[in-house]
């Protein structure tokens, strides 16, 4: 395996929305094994919180991960959780968009028995449109400002692959993420040559989350199923400098490489999508 450390990524400051387990959880520990301080955020304090710090702590020390409660749906809370990170850190460069609720909120059973749109609960529909579209969005809008002053900036946003965008019976999770991948299509062509870039992120398959129901057979739509810990794989070259010019792209991690330089690695994983080039 390559040696994947970039010493770019020493110091610097980096948000993971939804960072206290699952995806979040492994990129968030890949980068603090790299240097960086990285801020953890879930929508309350809870036990996963501090088993992140915890697990962070015992793989560097301390100070190199803070957890912070924020509520993405809320502009206002996202706003606090910046100037906080501010505050606490006097700097922010990365931002990973990872918080997202699932299709267990319409149904525990929506992998085996569909759910058609008409018979979802308006009330659930609208939170997860809140947190994996809106949420998204009100984190940019909080971060993006204090990026483009300081001209460089990094916005990770973490989606699902095509055909689950499509999927029957996996509305609103799926196009929730279609959305997430054209805002982040029209955003890179506005942030053009301003120094921040923003680029997509995603398992490319079923993840071992708790996005999918438990069970004994948990497997994906396809019949497979990737560990979280694939996200680990590119995380650290995106939000490191040598990904600085790349943007309006789409990297899968399940195509990345690690038995190649990272750049090698970018380029094999780099694949479209509906919106976003190779």
């Amino acid at each position: 395996m390559i040696d994947t450390k970039d010493a770019s990524l020493c110091g610097r400051v980096i948000i993971i929305t939804g960072g206290v387990r699952g995806l979040g959880r492994e990129m968030a520990l890949a980068l603090i094994a790299q240097g960086a301080k990285v801020v953890v955020t879930g929508s309350s304090t809870s036990e996963a919180m501090a088993e992140t710090i915890a697990l962070a702590e015992a793989l560097v020390g301390k100070d190199c991960m803070v957890g912070i409660a924020s509520d993405v749906s809320d502009f206002k809370s996202c706003q606090d959780l910046v100037n906080a990170v501010l505050a606490r850190f006097g700097a922010l460069h990365v931002l990973v968009n990872n918080a997202g609720i699932g299709m267990r909120l319409i149904s525990e059973t929506y992998n085996t028995v569909p759910v058609n749109f008409w018979e979802i609960d308006p009330d659930q529909w609208r939170r997860i449109m809140d947190t994996n579209v809106n949420g998204v969005f009100n984190m940019s809008r909080a971060c993006v400002p204090h990026m483009l002053a300081q001209g460089f900036g990094k916005v990770i946003n973490v989606s699902t692959s095509d055909q689950t965008m499509v999927r029957r019976s996996y509305s609103p999770y799926g196009p929730s993420k279609a959305a997430l991948e054209a805002m982040s299509c029209v955003w890179a062509q506005e942030l053009a040559g301003t120094g921040v870039d923003i680029n997509v992120y995603l398992p490319g398959g079923a993840a071992d989350t708790d996005l999918l129901p438990p069970s004994v057979n948990k497997r994906g739509a396809d019949g497979n199923l990737l560990p979280a810990a694939i996200m680990r794989r590119g995380i650290g070259w995106l939000c490191s400098d040598a990904s600085n010019g790349q943007s309006g792209k789409r990297y899968i991690a399940r195509l990345w490489d690690e038995t190649i330089p990272p750049s090698q690695s970018a380029a094999t994983a780099s694949a479209p999508g509906y919106f976003l080039s190779a």
